[in-house]
């Protein structure tokens, strides 16, 4: 339906009114987004600016999910156990804040890890969880 100065019109049957094109995909549940300026190419995690270019024509695309872990630490405060904060490097050459799932003596700098949930429903950060361990065989 339109609404042209103070009326409505009706569309014709089997025309469809362009939506506007704002570069989002489908969204998916289990998939993390990240943008890629249209004019360096670097990519970043949820900015409004590009941080090389400060270009504003950003493309949002799809992560794989996987990466490496820069830096990790576990956190005590505001939790009633103990939780584990890192830093994730994904493929694509962006880095993001967010969890990973595993023990925490197994998660240290430069291990592999996958997307295991694109946003938690408490701290609002992804979850990963870890590809391969050292520590597999070991019982605790």
């Amino acid at each position: 339906m339109f609404q042209t100065a103070g009326r409505v019109t009706a569309e014709a049957p089997g025309t469809e009114t362009p939506q506007p094109a704002t570069g989002l995909p489908a969204a998916a549940p289990d998939a993390l987004y990240f943008q890629r300026c249209r004019w360096c190419g670097s990519s970043m995690f949820h900015r409004l600016l590009c941080p090389v270019c400060a270009s504003t024509d950003l493309l949002t695309e799809r992560s794989t999910g996987s990466g490496f872990v820069l830096r990790s630490h576990v956190v005590h405060r505001n939790t009633p156990s103990a939780r584990n904060a890192s830093l994730i490097e994904l493929d694509e050459g962006f880095t993001v804040r967010g969890r990973v799932m595993g023990p925490f003596i197994a998660i240290r700098p430069g291990c592999r890890v996958r997307l295991h949930v694109p946003e938690d429903t408490v701290r609002k950060e992804p979850v990963f969880e870890l590809r391969d361990t050292l520590y597999e065989g070991w019982t605790w």
